[in-house]
């Protein structure tokens, strides 16, 4: 018989006879910056097939959105980023699918359902799964069930709001389209096939070996995260005190013939590597030969190999540049580890960490401590020596790159660019200590053995700054929050640009107060006013949005007669809405505004890109 697709059926014709079939087509997209919800995706995909539904999981911005109109089972996951953007793998789908001239019944085939993933603690929770969610309705797609709203500051994730969802989901996506005669769900014991085959060779001389990336560094493409650039460190100097207790560095790199440009506000996104002594264990642990060169032969013809990995490649590059064997594992990872274990008591206690109720249990022992992937492995040996090397790219996720504000102007220094990084090292209750992919390996480099080239590209970061040279800025930024103000000030300084007013919070002067002589050098050459806030220098604590509040006649003058823009970068937790709260106490104390007058006006600031924030956690 002669098979033709069209629009969700199959029809075959038997000689005279035609018969329609319907086809069980899942489409599984997804927007995602750290990974959670491309593994969320992934995890739906796995459940369709274990349906029997013929699923494919794609990045939203890798799928031909022209192609939307056809889709009879659509499932949208996606993230929200900053205040309230897009992930960048969607960011192009995102301007398409908001187009004014688009028809109002677009989707009207289409059945669909948007699980967003967010933090409540940020102000705009999963507005890109709420905007999204509306946006389809309006184009006539018809939503399945309600909006799924996963909250990361819930006791046990995302997950409570995700298991739940998905049991509905299911329940409708099987009303509509019933399994096959015959056929049943397959259970968790069925191992699906893996994503690609290993296909080992006799030895590495043909592989990407680990070495410096100068094979990058005359590339005619301009740097990117398929194409980064090798920037050689040119310096890292502390910038904290040798007693104080964070380690804080200025990194400089080296851009010259890069190609890059960038300005004030932008990002520096760095490609960090697992430490050799982790490699080296995880080989161990597996049985593999570091110097053994493979290629990858993708199982599904849908499935395209990784794209950042070279092919052929060697165990070392992988393990070193790729898996993300540090990160704490996700759901999934347990999930699958069960199902090659061959260990009574470890199968077990893996299931009951892959299962809805023992999410609390799993929280204990891996996230609370912050328990990375490979100290799983080794506490669950006798099951890691179980899985086969196929399934390493289901079990564990690709390495995220790591993003920086970039605290340098181009204009002010044409060939580098600088960061300002804190070094993350913090105890938990296990006993070695947690440490940060990026800047631990950052900071473990050592100019004195040779040329280090860090793998780097730029991208337009939140912060917008404004065009007018007369239009002044109030920058308020504590700790490594200042990075980005500290581009913009040499940026404005360099065009001739006053105006120029930064508010910085430190523990200490003598302690933590980052480019505290060059502060005072340009205020002494009227080129910056400054503030400075050192919260234990006396016996009360003195943080920036006492400072606001102090100098709020000035903080007012600014906003009110002068049109100046306001900005707020550093740490998520509470600084950001502790700094608003004190402006809107300025817009009353000072403008003689009231409670709501105050707060429409910050809105109204907002709006007009005249108050902006980028916060991190």
């Amino acid at each position: 018989p002669l098979a033709t697709p069209h629009a969700g059926r199959l029809r075959l014709r038997t000689g005279s006879r035609q018969v329609t079939m319907v086809i069980r087509r899942l489409l599984v997209l997804f927007g995602s910056q750290t990974g959670t919800a491309q593994d969320v995706a992934e995890r739906i995909g796995r459940e369709g097939v274990r349906r029997h539904f013929v699923c494919r999981v794609l990045p939203l911005d890798s799928y031909t959105i022209a192609d939307l109109i056809q889709e009879p089972l659509v499932v949208f996951v996606c993230s929200t980023t900053g205040q309230g953007e897009p992930p960048d793998n969607m960011k192009k789908f995102w301007r398409f699918i908001f187009r004014r001239n688009l028809p109002a019944a677009s989707l009207s085939v289409v059945n669909s359902a948007v699980l967003g993933l967010g933090d409540s603690s940020y102000p705009k929770f999963n507005f890109i799964a709420k905007k999204l969610s509306k946006r389809l309705m309006q184009l006539g797609s018809q939503n399945l069930l309600p909006l799924g709203l996963g909250d990361d500051q819930h006791d046990l994730g995302p997950d409570a709001v995700i298991d739940p969802w998905l049991k509905d989901f299911w329940a409708i996506a099987l009303r509509i389209y019933p399994l096959p005669p015959g056929l049943a769900v397959l259970g968790d014991h069925v191992i699906l096939p893996s994503k690609y085959s290993l296909q080992f060779e006799g030895d590495a001389s043909n592989g990407s070996v680990v070495g410096p990336y100068v094979t990058n560094k005359h590339s005619t493409c301009p740097p990117s995260s398929l194409h980064p650039f090798p920037a050689r460190m040119v310096a890292i100097e502390r910038v904290t005190d040798e007693s104080h207790f964070q380690d804080v560095r200025l990194i400089t790199f080296d851009i010259t013939d890069s190609g890059i440009q960038y300005s004030a506000g932008d990002v520096v996104m760095i490609e960090p590597r697992n430490p050799a002594d982790s490699v080296e264990q995880f080989c161990q642990l597996f049985h593999l030969d570091p110097h053994k060169t493979f290629t990858l032969k993708p199982n599904d013809p849908a499935t395209p190999p990784p794209a950042r990995l070279p092919q052929p490649c060697t165990v070392q590059y992988l393990v070193e540049r790729y898996l993300d064997i540090n990160s704490v594992p996700r759901r999934s990872f347990f999930q699958l580890l069960s199902c090659f274990s061959t260990d009574e008591l470890e199968q077990e206690k893996l299931q009951e960490f892959s299962s809805a109720e023992g999410q609390e249990e799993l929280y204990s022992y891996c996230n609370r401590l912050r328990r990375t992937t490979l100290e799983v492995l080794f506490d669950f040996s006798r099951t890691t020596a179980a899985v086969p090397a196929d399934y390493l790219f289901d079990l564990i996720p690709e390495i995220r790159p790591r993003a920086f504000s970039i605290a340098s102007s181009q204009l002010a220094q044409p060939k580098h660019i600088q960061i300002l990084m804190a070094v993350v090292q913090y105890k938990t209750k296990l006993k070695k200590p947690r440490c940060g992919l990026c800047s631990s390996w950052l900071a473990a480099q050592s100019r004195e053995k040779g040329d280090v080239y860090v793998p780097l590209w730029v991208k337009k970061g939140l912060l917008q700054f404004p065009a007018d040279i007369d239009t002044p800025v109030i920058m308020v930024g504590p700790g490594t929050g200042v990075a980005p103000f500290r581009a913009a000030i040499q940026e404005r300084v360099a065009s001739g640009r006053k105006g120029n007013y930064l508010f910085f919070g430190c523990r200490g002067k003598t302690k933590d107060f980052f480019c505290g002589a060059e502060w005072e050098d340009l205020q002494q050459r009227g080129c910056l006013t400054f503030y400075t806030a050192f919260s234990r220098d006396q016996e009360h604590k003195i943080y920036v949005q006492h400072l606001i509040k102090e100098h709020g006649d000035v903080v007012w003058d600014l906003i009110q007669n002068k049109k100046a823009y306001f900005y707020i970068a550093g740490n998520a937790k509470m600084m950001p809405m502790q700094v608003t709260d004190a402006l809107t106490s300025v817009f009353q104390s000072e403008g003689g505004l009231s409670d709501t007058d105050s707060e429409n006006l910050l809105v109204e600031l907002e709006r007009c890109k005249r108050f902006q924030t980028e916060t991190w956690s």
